[in-house]
């Protein structure tokens, strides 16, 4: 045969689905809606967004909880006429939800007795009023609320024991067979996809059978709507033990309603790893199940522990029930690029199998606004956001992060490319190691600059400075590539050095760090000065839009000469006094002439756990040395945390922000106040302050009374006060750890022990 002239084999496209986090879960009489807190109740216009995605399907609530909160006589339906209708119009199909993580409105709970038939009825309304709607999830995830709700007391009605688990799965369960068989009375061609949450644990030996029960356990959902719990399933006598009747199990054997498309959402979390070994795991991860006590951690996180992985997942359920899936919850809790390596790689998996005879459907874009506090599992408001597709915290309106193009690519043509993406995801890298199976986990840090090959990197330039330095340990944490080049490897000031480096390393995108830092020094030298703060930044710029090279440089609060008695945003236009912030506002304009795409961050007053030379440091070796502190009463600064910067800083660039923004962290204060926030933070007593205006330091450079930065555009940074609480304890180990410091008197050992007891816990 002349394989030249065989036909190529077409790789089938998977659908795009969406999803929003609705879960309106109850806590006590409190009940946490998540359609509230990201603000999507409020805007219909979140629609069209989606629909920019290219999805086919969208997961969307119509919840039992909102449409009749005080009777199924009562219901009101202005809100989701309105949005359904919308989504005809964009012709995306819902796959509309009725109850999600919650356990109905205050008139029924997932123990009682009314609860299927009034889910039933509910069904039944909801069907009647949108009778072209084609699919539903009546429960999302029955077996995962059974456990939240009945087994683990978490949410309403608090159940913490094996029957209040079981009827609260049956009673779930029985409710999806009523609303369906509800709903097609209506729409006899409405199809059921039913969701669950799907895992695997893995343990050691002495362990396995628990393990083994839980793997069972996992499909309960799906067998039980599948008609497959007969008196030979491995877990009959369980559920009959913990109150289940053979009559009721009898039930859904002799007439099932198995899925029409089987539902799967995995995370990273979904895999678990159990261990007896309690000492090798920190206190919040024990547990027991009566009969020996044990660690439930992540697997991904445990060292010689082999997950299962998605493929093999989705594998066993279509080797199981042989029905079509969807991935219907793909999303991770982390960094820009992590979320973008991991929706990637579950978009793969899935492409794979469809095209191995898996009828695999699609993936879900889950969380596409994010969602709020479920590293508390939903039980507290602590303002907890992880973002999703679109980042709430960045403007007016959804910010469209850089999954946006991606998704759009994937659902057109199937393919995406980003140099992000070449790099493994860190839970397939060394450092996801907390644990080691059965014995101590010592890590190995790793300090090796990554320069991947199959990557371009990201080029950093100023190696030697603070910023540059910190640019480079975020980036080997992240898995990003880069290549950080010293002032003598670069001369950003010199066209020749720049077009050398550029050609060297061919990065995507350029991280200006370098620069003069000499505030006053620069009223004696401003020639250098403007050399390293305008013209090399201008140079950079000019070679990246030849290029077409992305590019990020910084710039100060010192472009504002602090006549204006509230903070400086955005829009405020530069007025700088001294040289320094003229070499910066100068560099502002020009680069955004040559480069508008250009992303400028204006930042303010450097703190970190990296580097000494910075005031929180010097404050606290002070404080710790029993010297009095001095710091001026007079002037209103914003600090900056720089992990926070660098990190929100790369997200930024990552989703090709463009323009000036303001990233500091939240809140104002005067020198002096922030060192007694240092003083506070570190619980020091009877530190000694001198509060003086800043006149009595004779700077050579002026420096304005207010240079307080607020953005207009952004609310990712952390308050100060939060920033402090993460740096100061490791800063507080290094200080009590010099001589100078550990010879003082009580109160610094008292210090150390309150520094202790903060550290563990």
């Amino acid at each position: 045969m002349d394989l030249l002239s065989k036909s190529p084999v077409k790789m089938a496209i998977i659908d795009l689905w969406g999803g929003i986090e609705c879960s309106c879960n109850r806590v006590g009489e409190q009940f946490f809606d998540q359609l509230s807190r990201n603000g999507h109740r409020d805007r219909i216009s979140d629609l069209d967004l989606f629909a920019s995605l290219g999805i086919k399907k969208l997961r969307y609530p119509v919840l039992w909880e909102h449409v009749a909160p005080q009777s199924l006589d009562q219901p009101d339906w202005s809100w989701s006429d309105e949005r359904l209708h919308r989504l005809q119009e964009l012709r995306i199909e819902p796959i509309l939800g009725l109850v999600h993580h919650g356990s109905g409105p205050a008139y029924t709970n997932l123990t009682n007795a009314n609860f299927a038939p009034l889910l039933a009825q509910y069904a039944g309304m909801v069907a009647a009023r949108y009778p072209w709607a084609n699919y539903y999830t009546p429960v999302n995830e029955p077996l995962t609320t059974a456990r939240f709700s009945g087994l683990y007391g978490l949410w309403y009605p608090h159940g913490t024991s094996d029957k209040e688990f079981i009827r609260a799965l049956l009673n779930q369960l029985k409710g999806t067979k009523m609303a369906m068989q509800a709903i097609r009375q209506v729409n006899p061609n409405a199809q059921l996809i039913q969701t669950e949450d799907l895992g695997q644990t893995h343990s050691t030996s002495l362990l396995a059978y628990q393990a083994a029960f839980e793997n069972e356990r996992r499909w309960l959902s799906f067998d039980l709507l599948c008609g497959k719990v007969t008196p030979a399933h491995k877990l009959y006598k369980y559920l009959i033990k913990s109150g289940a009747t053979p009559e009721e199990l009898l039930e859904f054997e002799q007439t099932p309603l198995p899925p029409d498309i089987f539902g799967i959402n995995h995370y990273i979390t979904s895999e678990r790893y159990l261990d007896e070994h309690l000492t090798l795991f920190p206190l919040h991860t024990h547990g027991s199940n009566g009969r020996h006590k044990y660690a439930d951690v992540e697997a991904v996180r445990v060292k010689g522990i082999e997950r299962a992985g998605i493929k093999t997942l989705l594998q066993e359920v279509w080797q199981r029930y042989q029905a079509p899936i969807a991935i219907t919850e793909a999303h991770l809790g982390c960094t820009r690029e992590e979320q973008m390596r991991w929706f990637m790689e579950v978009w793969e998996t899935a492409t794979d199998l469809k095209n191995s005879g898996v009828n695999c459907l699609a993936v879900t874009a889950w969380a596409l606004l994010g969602s709020y506090d479920w590293n508390s599992l939903l039980t507290r408001n602590n303002g907890f956001y992880e973002n999703g597709i679109f980042d709430l915290r960045i403007g007016d309106q959804p910010w469209p992060t850089a999954l946006v193009p991606m998704l759009q690519s994937l659902s057109n043509t199937g393919k995406y490319h980003h140099d992000v993406l070449q790099h493994k995801g860190w839970w397939d890298r060394e450092e996801r190691y907390a644990y080691s199976h059965g014995e101590k986990y010592i890590a190995k840090p790793t300090h090796k600059p990554i320069l991947d090959k199959n990557q371009r990197p990201l080029l950093i330039t100023g190696g030697t400075g603070t910023l540059a330095k910190a640019f480079a340990r975020i980036c080997r944490d992240r898995g990003l590539s880069y290549v950080s080049l010293t002032r003598k490897q670069l001369d950003i000031a010199n066209p020749a050095s720049v077009e050398a480096a550029i050609s060297q390393y061919n990065p995507w995108a350029v991280i200006n760090t370098a620069g003069y830092v000499r505030v006053d020094d620069a009223e004696k030298d401003p020639e250098k000065c403007y050399r390293e703060n305008t013209k090399g930044p201008v140079i950079l710029a000019e070679v990246c839009r030849e290029k077409n090279i992305q590019f990020l440089t910084f710039s100060s609060d010192l472009v504002f000469d602090g006549e204006k008695a509230e903070p400086y945003t955005e829009e405020d236009t530069p007025t700088p006094r001294n040289v320094y912030g003229n070499s910066k506002a100068l560099a502002e304009s020009r680069i955004l002439k040559i480069l508008p795409d250009a992303l400028i961050i204006r930042t303010s007053a450097f703190f970190s756990s990296w580097d000494r030379y910075n005031f929180v440091y010097f404050a606290l070796k002070s404080f710790l040395q029993g010297a009095p502190f001095v710091a001026a009463n007079d002037v209103k600064i914003t600090a900056t945390y720089v992990p926070d910067l660098v990190h929100t800083a790369l997200d930024l660039l990552i989703d090709r922000a463009n323009g000036i923004w303001h990233l500091t962290n939240q809140g104002s204060y005067t020198w002096a106040e922030l060192a007694r926030l240092v003083a506070n933070v570190a619980l020091l007593k009877n530190v000694v302050i001198q509060e003086q205006p800043v006149s009595v330091f004779h700077l050579p450079a002026y420096r304005p009374k207010n240079s307080v930065l607020q953005s207009s555009r952004i609310r990712l940074m952390p308050s100060i006060e939060d920033a402090l609480h993460r740096c100061i304890p490791a800063l507080m180990q290094e200080l009590l750890k010099q001589k100078e410091v550990i010879d003082q008197d009580v109160d610094v050992l008292e210090t150390e022990e309150n520094l202790n007891r903060k550290l563990s816990g």
